[in-house]
């Protein structure tokens, strides 16, 4: 790609890597390495799913009051590290992260399987677990109190789009002689690109 580059086509470049990603991974391709600050100002990171990009941004789901959740409300920063061993790249992307909206996050809990559905409502995301029958009882009260009625969205559960202002293409090279990509936000849609030392 060339030195200045826009978001759609920095989006349009991560697409094909996911896709062709899709094609060679044993196992979730869409999955991402999230990493968020606490209030003490330690780090901590976890696998989670990407569920959509676009041009927007970089949207994943969770229950708000996990650990993630609760540290991206209280700063709402965040950066992602997508890795394919099996094409021997990588993306990483940083940048500032707002809600989705309830519409948005509704169609996409609609779209989950009727037991993740029920899941979300029955766990207690990162909060302590006394014994796994604990997780199984809530799980078998879900599913009887919903019957085979539908299952709405949890309040406590809903999205997060990670806006970049930072994206980093790394391509395995022979010799650690790698291709890296840095790009970097200017203004609205407008990027800097700069090749970086591997």
């Amino acid at each position: 790609m060339s030195e200045h580059a826009t978001t759609s086509e920095l989006i349009a470049r991560f697409e094909l890597w996911l896709a062709e990603a899709g094609k060679t991974e044993p196992n979730d391709p869409n999955a991402m390495s999230l990493a968020t600050v606490g209030t003490d100002g330690m780090p901590s990171v976890r696998m989670v799913l990407l569920k959509h990009a676009d041009d927007a941004g970089f949207v994943f789901y969770t229950n708000l009051g996990s650990q993630k959740g609760q540290e991206l409300k209280a700063n709402p920063q965040a950066a992602v590290c997508f890795h394919w061993k099996s094409l021997q790249r990588q993306v990483r992307v940083q940048g500032k992260v707002e809600p989705v909206s309830a519409a948005e996050a509704d169609a996409y809990f609609a779209s989950r399987a009727r037991d993740s559905r029920i899941g979300a409502w029955a766990s207690k995301q990162s909060q302590p677990l006394e014994g796994r029958f604990a997780l199984e009882k809530r799980v078998a009260e879900y599913a009887l109190k919903f019957g085979l009625g539908d299952i709405p969205r949890p309040e406590f559960w809903s999205g997060f789009r990670i806006v970049p202002s930072v994206i980093e293409f790394w391509q395995a090279g022979a010799f650690r002689l790698h291709d890296r990509s840095r790009y970097v936000r200017l203004t609205g849609h407008d990027w800097q690109g700069s090749p970086l030392f591997p």
